[in-house]
């Protein structure tokens, strides 16, 4: 099991390189990451953008264009339409996305004649290294699904835990995060934490174990599970952390980069292959660490 981005770095280096294609590469911390990944030996990449846009800041970077294909692209939204074409004909493993809003990229990823559309739900899963848990953390859903339901639940988790598992994690153990740690029929997010684990207790969510409804504290800390009489091999222990909606997931990581100084990747699942998505406020190094959860994720059969 893979429990820190050294290690992820470490290890990418000694697989199968993977191609990226990156929709609208002209942005200095993202070309930052993918020349990082390239020197590391884990990526090859093809460049879709300005190419005036990218060569003025590639040589700010002194960065080395000769071992890239660029493709000229000036609109965003054609970028977003390019770079997916590219993975969808087969030239890329995986798609990152550069400096153009989300939603253009989406709808690249989403048409259904040309893009990437999966059989299942959008989901975006974030993995924080802290020096204040053991091991890596995976936060879902803080950036795509707003409001899910139970159904959309199982998807978001089917979706964690196929990263989780891809980097070595097992058993995979979720915690569906609530305000309490007991079944409150007033408190939706409770029940719905309920239902999944008896779900994956009855193998209808599968590869993982699921135990909820479990507060924060109560998910990574043995202590603080102790002392409220909860007995759970997730408890203290979590790999997974089930947000119940998008700004708690949003909330809850920003306060890990913020306040508990995690490092931090960002992939969207559940479509045809991964997506890098991370803030356009995180660093380069962020940014590579993504990339490199893109490629373990990009190699799932």
């Amino acid at each position: 099991m893979i429990k820190n981005f050294d290690e992820l770095l470490e290890i990418a280096k000694q697989r199968p390189k993977m191609r990226l294609s990156v929709a609208a590469a002209q942005d200095e911390e993202v070309l930052l990451a993918v020349d990082s990944a390239r020197k590391l030996g884990f990526v090859d990449a093809l460049l879709v953008g300005d190419k005036e846009k990218i060569e003025n800041i590639a040589q700010s970077l002194s960065m080395d264009l000769s071992q890239y294909e660029i493709i000229d692209v000036k609109s965003l939204q054609e970028s977003a339409k390019v770079a997916v074409s590219l993975v969808a004909k087969g030239n890329a493993d995986f798609l990152m996305k550069g400096l153009l809003p989300t939603a253009d990229l989406l709808r690249a990823v989403l048409d259904k004649e040309t893009g990437l559309r999966g059989s299942g739900l959008l989901s975006h899963v974030m993995v924080y290294s802290t020096q204040n848990y053991h091991k890596l953390l995976f936060l879902t859903d803080g950036g795509m699904v707003t409001y899910p339901d139970l159904a959309q639940k199982v998807q978001i988790v089917n979706n964690a835990v196929k990263v989780a598992k891809s980097l070595g994690v097992s058993p995979v153990k979720v915690a569906p995060l609530c305000a309490v740690e007991v079944v409150n029929p007033d408190m939706q997010a409770t029940l719905d934490a309920a239902y999944l684990s008896k779900m994956s207790q009855r193998g209808q969510i599968k590869d993982c174990i699921i135990d909820g409804p479990l507060a924060l504290d109560n998910a990574i800390s043995k202590e603080a599970a102790k002392h409220k009489g909860i007995e759970s091999i997730v408890a203290g222990d979590a790999d997974i952390l089930l947000v119940p909606n998008i700004e708690s997931g949003n909330m809850l990581g920003k306060s890990l980069t913020y306040f508990g100084n995690a490092k931090s990747a960002g992939i969207i699942m559940g479509a045809k292959c991964p997506i890098v998505l991370v803030s356009r406020a995180d660093t380069h190094e962020s940014k590579l660490y993504s990339i490199a959860l893109g490629c373990f994720a990009a190699d799932i059969k």
